[in-house]
């Protein structure tokens, strides 16, 4: 992938103006938690994907020692369940980006092994979230208007 192949890290400029954007959109019904777990499941998966937007760690004036954050930002967004669909969909035929998706199977299953299995069985899954980053205009466009989650 080319986004990844060129990726600098740009931690002087806003994000607002990186020509790279990260964004993680979550069905907006449901309860707060999935919806934290989705997000959070999500971030960990582009992270090991995407390696290079975790920035370098820091001190702060006391000289406590505080863990790299993705200097790219990450913005969550609201849908409802048949957009994160589609967004997902959309998503999945562009070859510059990262996406990751969270299936509701995913939240239900107590083991990875059965997740892994129950997906292999799954024709069309429902999603909780979806996770794209790649290049701002390709993002942009597919997640459009959608509101901040709140």
């Amino acid at each position: 992938m080319s986004v990844l192949a060129d990726l600098e890290r740009r931690g002087d400029l806003p994000t607002g103006q990186l020509p790279v954007k990260w964004v993680i959109v979550v069905d907006r019904d449901l309860p707060r938690g999935l919806q934290a777990n989705a997000a959070a499941c999500l971030a960990a998966s582009v992270g090991v994907a995407v390696p290079a937007i975790v920035g370098a760690g820091g001190l702060d004036a006391a000289g406590a020692a505080h863990a790299g954050l993705p200097w790219t930002g990450c913005t969550v967004l609201a849908a409802p369940a048949a957009i994160v669909r589609r967004v997902r969909d959309e998503a999945a035929g562009e070859a510059e980006l990262v996406m990751a998706d969270m299936a509701d199977i995913a939240q239900r299953a107590s083991a990875y092994d059965d997740y892994l299995a129950a997906l292999a069985r799954a024709e069309e899954p429902s999603y909780y979230a979806v996770s794209l980053f790649g290049p701002r205009p390709i993002v942009e466009r597919l997640t459009g208007r959608l509101p901040l989650l709140r």
